[in-house]
């Protein structure tokens, strides 16, 4: 089974994180909520309190296929701080692991160097800040290992392509069709 580790931090945009969560979930992947900033409580930047499952630290990142990171503000400026969260995805992405974000988040692998000459897309107000990257605006991008999406509204698109980069195209079909959406692959 596939297992994924989804970043929170105070302020992140609830779903963006949620929505991928979820559809990865039914699945099948196993997925841990891990918070940064000491606490498992985080309240998104809409005052929706979510319970991690675990704090970031006390994760075994090595156990993990593939990490994310939700959007939001001010929750990407603290995944942007954090140092567990850089050393993660820069080991992920050495290793060849699956790499995501959504929304400001990919200016993360934008600071860290990671989009230089790859397919990349983010919130429009957060391109600049893909550094490198071929910006491509499409709702989602996966180039090798990144998988980038614009926002908010391609958080289904997006977890849909988490699926089935993880668990197949045929799965993420199924659960396209169970959610009555409309996803072409």
């Amino acid at each position: 089974m596939s297992k994924v580790i989804i970043f929170l931090a105070q302020g992140l945009e609830e779903c963006e994180a949620l929505v991928p969560a979820d559809l990865l979930r039914r699945a099948g992947v196993e997925v841990t909520l891990a918070a940064i900033g000491g606490s498992r409580t985080v309240t998104g930047s809409h005052n929706i309190v979510i319970e991690a499952d675990t704090l970031a630290e006390d994760a075994a990142l090595s156990d993990y296929d593939a990490l994310f990171l939700p959007g939001g503000l001010p929750g990407t400026t603290h995944l942007a701080e954090s140092g567990l969260v850089k050393e993660a995805v820069l080991s992920f992405h050495k290793a060849g692991k699956i790499i995501s974000a959504i929304c400001a988040a990919p200016s993360i692998f934008g600071s860290l160097g990671l989009l230089e000459g790859k397919n990349a897309t983010s919130h429009p107000s957060f391109e600049d800040k893909l550094t490198g990257a071929h910006v491509t605006g499409h709702l989602v991008d996966v180039d090798g290992n990144i998988t980038t999406g614009r926002g908010l509204g391609a958080a289904i698109p997006f977890g849909l392509s988490l699926v089935q980069q993880l668990v197949g195209r045929e799965k993420a079909e199924e659960i396209a069709k169970a959610i009555a959406y409309p996803y072409e692959f």
